[in-house]
């Protein structure tokens, strides 16, 4: 049991420092970079705002231990549209391997957070 909550969590604070605080401290600290990601791939920067803020809420409610189990299926299932969505814009944009292989990466991870969430739910 020890051992599911420790994968956990390491997978957790890797999705929330990826996905929740890089791009609220692009926002805050390099705002001029706020769009880096979205504007190559043809998107408005509207679009690079909302991404954000539903990134970090993602991301927030995932590390929440006390939140409702719904909630926190509904924010794995909206980071996990992003990077399906990201993997298909830049196979369709750029085609860039490297930008391809993060948010597989990314996903790798998110995924092993979920199922040992599961576990740690089973369990307890």
């Amino acid at each position: 049991m020890k051992k599911n909550r420790l994968i956990f969590w390491i997978a957790t604070s890797i999705i929330f420092l990826w996905e929740g605080l890089m791009p609220l401290s692009t926002l805050l600290f390099a705002p001029e970079y706020f769009n880096a990601g979205t504007k190559p791939l043809g998107y408005p920067d509207y679009f690079a705002y909302a991404l954000i803020i539903c990134k970090v809420l993602g991301a927030t409610a995932i590390m929440l231990p006390k939140l409702p189990s719904k909630l926190k299926e509904w924010a794995y299932a909206g980071l996990t549209f992003n990077l399906i969505f990201a993997v298909i814009s830049h196979i369709v944009v750029d085609g860039n391997i490297g930008y391809i292989l993060t948010p597989i990466v990314i996903g790798g991870i998110l995924t092993i957070s979920y199922i040992y969430n599961l576990k740690i739910k089973t369990n307890s």
